[in-house]
């Protein structure tokens, strides 16, 4: 199958070296002309992600329009905030893309402002195109080195479509499942960054096991509450793309959002902590935009709240974490 790769961040690169391994006709398509030129150069990606080579087979781009000629599958492999003008950029070349059968969305965040999902962002722009989301609880180091994983697809396409696009993205390393609830699909991708910096929040101030393991277990509650309350089904947040994204984000060592949020227990500041970075921590912007959508709908988010209050208010985190235990007691 022909995949074009848009974006070619840590994520965009190990799904884009995972698919040449499989085989596969695959485009990475790098934002500026100049790190195209570079990865083409070097065959690896140090900035995003170090120590993987980029297999011969694997082919770097820039222009749109012959790449999107021949694609049939496009992965939008860009920051949460940045998939609108991606999908714009995207909107000259689809007169060329006759092969094209689905794009999907690698994006775990909502839209500031419109608080749409990443599939509700790219349907906005392109509203004549099949669309998708591909997430679950992967590393792209590991992805990208190989080590086994296991992923969940969501689409607005029919079964035949999504089971075929299913087999060609799995393979040794990494199994792809297939999702029928698309709502709570990206959803769990989504809050489970909120929910990773408040437990990196907890290994901050050292909280230890029995706090961390509490705050978990209280806001998958809290993700199906969201979730049903937005219209997404709650078993879904049982699955991949909820309770196992939930589990290694707020656990693995490589995670952004959890490492962000440690570095706020440790009493680094928000803003120092924002400034100049290469990589993006969905979950600072998505809690914005979940807190206003939470608070407009009326849904109960007490952690999602605290974790907001500690990133856009100034609340300490320990005053966060005393009002959050004294709460009105209740029946779990």
């Amino acid at each position: 199958m022909n995949f074009a790769v848009i974006g070619a961040g840590a994520w965009g690169t190990a799904m884009a070296v995972h698919l040449s391994k499989l085989g596969h006709t695959v485009t990475l398509v790098p934002r500026r002309f100049e790190q195209a030129l570079q990865l083409s150069s070097d065959r690896e990606n140090p900035d995003y992600l170090p120590g993987v080579a980029l297999p011969p087979s694997l082919q770097l781009g820039h222009e749109l329009v012959p790449v999107m000629m021949e694609a049939q599958v496009v992965l939008l492999a860009c920051p949460a905030q940045a998939l609108r003008e991606t999908a714009k950029r995207l909107k000259d070349s689809l007169k060329y893309a006759t092969e094209l059968k689905l794009l999907v969305s690698l994006a775990k965040g909502l839209e500031l402002g419109t608080h749409d999902r990443p599939t509700q962002v790219i349907q906005s722009v392109l509203p004549q195109l099949p669309v998708g989301a591909l997430t679950g609880p992967t590393n792209a180091n590991e992805v990208g080195r190989g080590l086994p994983a296991a992923m969940v697809l969501a689409a607005t396409v029919e079964d035949e479509l999504a089971a075929h696009v299913q087999s060609q993205l799995s393979g040794p390393t990494l199994r792809v499942y297939t999702g029928a609830d698309l709502i709570g699909v990206e959803l769990g991708g989504c809050l489970k960054n909120i929910y990773a910096i408040g437990a990196g929040i907890c290994d901050g101030l050292k909280l230890g096991d029995n706090t961390k393991a509490a705050m978990l277990t209280r806001a998958l509650a809290e993700m199906v509450r969201v979730g049903a309350g937005l219209g997404a089904q709650a078993e879904t947040f049982y699955g991949l793309s909820g309770f196992g994204d939930l589990v290694a984000t707020c656990h693995g060592s490589w995670s952004r959002n959890r490492q962000f949020g440690e570095q706020i227990g440790q009493g680094a500041s928000i803003t120092d902590l924002m400034a100049d970075r290469k990589t993006v921590v969905e979950g600072y912007k998505t809690t914005e935009s979940f807190h206003e959508l939470c608070r407009d709908k009326k849904i109960e988010a007490p952690i999602m709240h605290e974790i907001y209050q500690t990133l856009f208010a100034d609340k300490s985190p320990a005053l966060a974490l005393q009002d959050l235990m004294l709460r009105e007691l209740k029946r779990e």
